[in-house]
């Protein structure tokens, strides 16, 4: 009977212990699980939060402007400003220089030039004069080098490297000659008005590894367009002439070419949006047509922006504006007589001297308001909301508000 209840008790007390052990496990489960909920709490609200932060930011919309810093500049009359990447050109007839965001000249260059021509790509500059014979180059830090040409200048275009291309007049033939910065010619080429046809418009990628050029020429009474694109590299080495790759475009004119990088081209005509992609060899890769005349052409990293006067009763303008990543094409209209329209990351600025007007690709209107005083060039800073503001007399950061 004294075994029995023995056993009965070692038997109770490792119940006891196994349910002890049982529950334990059960405890550090439990927590585990707990501690999972909430770390998933913490990053649902975390989450929750940047994407109310985001909705709010591209909902918000501003109304005035802060100026963050100054700095006091003294404009010539004659001159123009333009954007050189984080530094402004500033140039006339007599010369040019560059200053920084805080009014600094980095560099300055005086010449007597009656006709400028002026060709940028990113941060360098080709400043020429029409049926010249001399280009100065430069980028946002100090004088490249000047070139000297033994024809006449028509048309100038320089990649971000500095290698220059200048389409020059002879007595009936043209030359398509580029150079280095230094001076030395590196290709020679030419153009017969019977043969190729006249250059309307040359353009260089940013690396200076290809250029873009359309031709136009009249074949059996029909006008026609060519766009050639020649290799500098290693590939057109392979090639006649370095010509890579050639597109004929019947009844069409296209007066203006570029480079949003260097693997993204695109033509304007005087009916047809054209894209094409390449490093190396570039490929038509889209082609967008309208009906309507062109009033003016802009473009950024990504965006091209073709304005027209509207097809509407309710405003002027209209802006259609192509995304060479998404293929989307996006319409937006509006009233303001513009100086310039350049892209942010995912909005556009419209712009004159005394008003602005801000929209997302969206098309929220994020501001529209005047400027204190009159505005002779307008630049972003950053991606947030942040610009540069030439005025007459001062050099100005702003920051919406």
């Amino acid at each position: 009977m004294a075994d029995i209840r023995s056993y009965m008790k070692e038997k109770e007390k490792r119940e006891k212990r196994e349910r002890r052990q049982v529950d334990y496990k059960e405890m550090i489960a439990r927590h585990r699980l707990a501690s999972v909920y909430r770390v998933l709490l913490i990053l649902l609200l975390v989450a929750a939060f940047v994407v109310f932060a985001v909705i709010q930011y591209r909902r918000r919309t501003y109304t005035d402007y802060d100026i963050v810093a100054t700095s006091p500049r003294e404009a010539i009359s004659g001159t123009t400003d333009v954007k050189l990447g984080s530094s402004i050109l500033t140039y006339s007839k007599d010369g040019a220089h560059c200053t920084d965001a805080r009014g600094n000249v980095t560099w300055n260059q005086t010449f007597e030039i009656q006709d400028v021509i002026l060709a940028r790509n990113g941060e360098t500059v080709a400043i020429g004069e029409y049926n010249g014979r001399s280009i100065y180059i430069a980028n946002s830090e100090k004088l490249l080098g000047q070139i000297s040409t033994a024809m006449p200048i028509r048309q100038l275009a320089v990649s971000a490297t500095g290698k220059v291309t200048a389409v020059l007049a002879d007595t009936d033939i043209t030359w398509i000659n580029t150079y280095e910065s230094s001076g030395e010619m590196t290709r020679e080429g030419r153009s017969h008005m019977d043969d190729s046809g006249y250059p309307m418009a040359i353009s260089v990628s940013p690396n200076g590894e290809l250029l873009m050029v359309a031709y136009v020429y009249v074949d059996a009474g029909v006008l026609r367009t060519n766009v050639a694109f020649y290799n500098f590299g290693l590939v057109g080495a392979n090639y006649s002439d370095g010509l890579v790759s050639t597109y004929s475009y019947t009844d069409m004119v296209i007066p203006c070419v570029g480079f949003l990088d260097d693997d993204t081209a695109f033509t304007v005509g005087d009916n047809r949006l054209t894209i094409y992609t390449g490093a190396h060899i570039p490929e038509e890769e889209a082609g967008h047509l309208y009906d309507r005349e062109i009033r003016s052409v802009f473009y950024g990293e990504k965006y091209i922006g073709l304005v027209f006067l509207s097809d509407n009763s309710e405003n002027r303008y209209q802006l259609k504006v192509y995304d060479t990543e998404s293929g989307r094409v996006s319409d937006f209209y509006f009233d303001l007589d513009y100086t310039d329209i350049f892209f942010g990351k995912d909005n556009f600025v419209i712009y004159n001297e005394t008003q602005c007007q801000i929209l997302t690709m969206s098309g929220t209107e994020k501001f529209h308001g005047d400027f204190s005083k009159a505005v002779r060039l307008m630049a972003p800073v950053g991606n947030t909301y942040k610009y540069l503001l030439m005025t007459d007399d001062s050099i100005d950061t702003i920051q919406l508000k």
